[in-house]
Parts: structure tokens; sequence; C-alpha cells
């Protein structure tokens, strides 16, 4: 029982020598895991006439790895838990280095599907990485490490677009897999060198029908979500995956209340300082989709439509890169608020801080200056808040637990996008202008969705709210560190 409350250290092994270098290598995995879910845009509307298939079979592309990251975060979280964060995180590379090495030898749809499949498989590299600085990092440095790890993935977000349309514009579109697999390989060196293993483990036997439960729900949902606008939302087969949906999920939660050695502790995630954090989760999930639906779009499109600013890929990427550094700059100041006064406060204010983002949009749109402005200013409320997030889940969770818990707030941000995507869709699709005979979303709708985005991002800091002031992670880890241990 001691082994499963003490760091590394207190486990009879001697902590990591270098804790920055630690940080450094999990941020730089995060970073390249980020990319890859950026990696494909600047080629989406040219995969039909690469693989000579139709569109409406290459959006698969997205779709698959989409489905993979929801199905993997979560029963990859739970395995670290149980048989090691390190390893699974060894196994998650692994996953996104094979997955670019068969997107790269690809030459049709089939096995451009399986390797986005394998790729969207390392999504839980980053809550894995929380989880293992949380077992690893001094207490005092925790905070600032977990919003550093967190900001991984808004700044690999916002580097992946203009890297990979420079990549896509002046090379084959295979090297954008090459490339992808060569970063992986050297996160992989970087990780097996400097990443220690965690000695808090829970072992125990694998619930392996709680797995299948949750992934099938979880596929069936965000199948007819995401697929809905394309099958029509009132086909059978739209209907279908929603009804399969209503009956697997409830039916997983059944069981997982009845499992002895559940995949995710429902009781756990009902505490209130969980559940409330991941429903703002949710909440923010949904509002930062508007910025990288929107941002990008009205960059691109022609100036003669009197709201677009008639930029190509790689300008509009390059003009919304500084938000990813402003993620990174302001994952310092998140964390330094949240020794002060904890990171509900740091959540609530960066809830505010997105809200106001989108507010300036709405009536500061016309130049390009304007829109770098609202990217940066949202850019800095995701940084608060991505650091906040992990830090409410592991001041409540035991050690035990951070990998699965970590992972499950992971997936609810992005049932988050992916409800943002559908809506956002839906309203785009409905509010257009004609331009040239091709109707284009209307600058109206572009801030409908942005006034949504808002909404959102108030709704997360309402919910936020509710979160009970409790100890920081930081304090719970310095309150285990402290502990005497439990006799077996």
């Amino acid at each position: 029982m001691s082994d499963a409350l003490a760091r590394p250290a207190a486990a009879g092994t001697s902590a990591p020598p270098r804790p920055n270098a630690v940080v450094a290598v999990l941020a730089l995995a995060g970073i390249v895991v980020s990319l890859m879910q950026t990696l494909v845009i600047p080629i989406v509307s040219e995969l039909p006439r690469l693989l000579d298939a139709p569109a409406s079979d290459t959006a698969w592309a997205v779709t698959a790895t989409l489905l993979a990251a929801a199905v993997a975060t979560p029963v990859v979280g739970r395995l670290g838990d149980m048989i090691g964060k390190r390893r699974m995180l060894v196994v998650s590379i692994l996953m996104l280095i094979v997955g670019s090495l068969v997107c790269a030898v690809a030459d049709s749809l089939v096995p451009l599907i399986v390797g986005r499949v394998l790729q969207g498989l390392s999504a839980a590299v980053v809550p894995l990485g929380i989880s293992i600085l949380r077992d690893t990092v001094p207490a005092e440095k925790l905070a600032g490490s977990t919003a550093v790890m967190s900001a991984s993935l808004g700044v690999g977000g916002a580097l992946g677009l203009p890297t990979a349309a420079f990549i896509a514009d002046n090379w084959n579109w295979h090297v954008l897999f090459w490339t992808s697999a060569a970063l992986g390989v050297v996160s992989l060196i970087l990780v097996l060198i400097f990443i220690p293993e965690s000695k808090n483990r829970t072992g125990g036997r694998f619930d392996l029908v709680g797995s299948l439960g949750l992934s099938a729900g979880l596929v069936t949902l965000l199948l007819a979500v995401s697929k809905g606008a394309d099958w029509g939302w009132t086909s059978a087969t739209t209907l279908g995956l929603g009804a399969a949906a209503l009956v697997i999920l409830p039916a997983w939660g059944w069981w997982e209340l009845k499992a002895k050695q559940p995949l995710v502790d429902l009781r756990t995630t009902a505490k209130r300082q969980v559940l409330f954090t991941n429903l703002a989760s949710v909440a923010l999930g949904f509002s930062m989709f508007a910025m990288s639906l929107v941002l990008p779009q009205v960059l691109q499109l022609p100036s003669q439509t009197g709201y677009g600013l008639g930029k190509s890929m790689l300008a509009a990427g390059l003009l919304l890169a500084p938000q990813g550094l402003v993620m990174m700059v302001m994952s310092a100041v998140s964390a330094a608020i949240t020794r002060a006064r904890g990171p509900k406060v740091t959540l609530m204010i960066g809830a505010l801080i997105v809200a106001a983002g989108y507010g300036l949009n709405i009536v500061l749109m016309s130049e390009v200056w304007h829109i770098v402005l609202a990217s940066c200013v949202i850019g800095a409320g995701v940084g608060f808040t991505y650091g906040a997030m992990p830090a409410l889940i592991m001041a409540a969770v035991d050690p035990t637990q951070t990998g699965a818990a970590n992972s499950l707030n992971t997936l609810m941000r992005s049932l988050g996008t992916s409800f943002a995507s559908a809506i956002a869709g839906v309203i785009l699709a409905q509010m257009t202008t004609d331009f040239g005979g091709y109707a284009l979303p209307s600058e109206n709708g572009f801030k409908v969705v942005m006034a949504i985005g808002a909404g959102a991002a108030l709704l997360a800091f309402l919910l936020a709210s509710f979160i009970p002031k409790r100890k920081t992670a930081v304090a719970a880890v310095e309150e285990v560190e402290h502990a005497e241990p439990v006799k077996a």
C-alpha cells in the first residue's frame, strides 16, 4: 500500500536527476502528438485526387484518427496506472511512429486510414505525461510543469498548420508523414533516456468488458456527431448510431459501477471536484473549437467577399502560430496563480479570458492584426485553463489513478470539440452568402459561431465556480510525501 502512496524516491528508487529534462522531453512528446492532429489539414481537399477516391471516403483520414484517439485515451490511461505510465507512453509513441510510416508509404485510401488510426492511438501521450510529472517532479515544480505539459497541446496545434502547409507546398505529401515519424523517433529516444518509471501502480485485472463497452459507446456517439451532417441528421444511419450510443453508454455505466476493478471509477468521477472540472472541460473543448474553425477561414476567404482577408494557408498558419507561443508563456503565469490561489481560480480566469477573446473578435475581424490579436487573447485563456484542469483532477484523485483520471479529462475536452464541430458546421452551412455561384459561410455566420464560443467559455466559468475550494495538486503531493507509510 505504501508503494501506491509514495513517490519513486520513497519506494526505494532515486529521484530523477534532471527534472527539467523530464518536463522538456514530455512536453516535446506532447507537441509531436498534437502536430500529428493537424498534419493532414493542408492536404484534406487534395486527398480525393491524390488517392483517387471520393471526398466522402477520404474524410475518414480525419474521422478515423478522432475515433481512435477517443477509444485509446481512457484505455491507455488505465493501463498506465496498472502496468506503468512510462511503458504505455513508449507504446503510444511507437503507435505514432508506426502509423506515420504506414501513411508515408501509402498510395491508396485503406493504408492511409490504417496509418491514421494507429496515429490516433497515440493521443494519450499528454495525459500520461501529466501523470508522470505527478509521480516524478518535485512538488514545488509540479504546477509549472503540469501547465507546460498541458500547453504543449496548444503549441503543437498552432505550429502544426504552418509547418504542414510549408511541407505540402514544397514537397510530396508523403514527406508530412516521414517528418512525423522522424519526430516520433526523436521523442521515443529521449523518453527512453530521460523518463523514469513510476512505482505508483494499481496492478490487478484489466476491465476488458468495460473497455469494449466504452469503445462501442464512444464510436457510435462520435460517428453520429461527426458524420451526421454528411449522412443527414435524420437519416437511419445517424439516428441508429445515436440510439445505440444511448443504450450502450448507460449499460457501460452500470457495468462499471458493479465491476471490482473498473476501467473508469465512476464513483471517483462523481466527486464534486472531478465532476465539475470534467463538465467545464467539455464546455471549454466546445469553446476552443470555434477559434480553430473560424479564424483560419476568415483569413483564407477571398477579400472580395468583404470580410475575408485573402491569405494563403501557409500565411494563415503563420499568422495564427503566435497563439501557441502565448499559450506556453501564459502557462508560467497560470502556474504562479495556481500556487498562490489554487487551480479553481486559474480555471475561472482562463475561461473569462477566452470569452473576452471571442467578444473582441466579434467586433474586430476586418484586419489581419484583429485576427492575430483575438487569437492571442484566446490562446492566453487556453494556456490558463489547460494548466488548471489537470491540477484540479490530480488534487482530487489517488496517485494510482492519475493516468485514468487525466485521460478521462482529456476525453471530455475532445467530446466538447466534436459537438462543437457538428453544431458549428450546421450553423455555417445554413448562414451562407453567394460568391460567384458558390455558397460561402457568411460574416454573420462566423460571428454567431464566435458568440457561441464565448457563451461556452462563460458556461465553463459558471461550472468551475461549483468546484470546491480544496488543496492544490502541489499540496496533495506534499501531503503524500510527509504521510506515514500505511502498513499492509
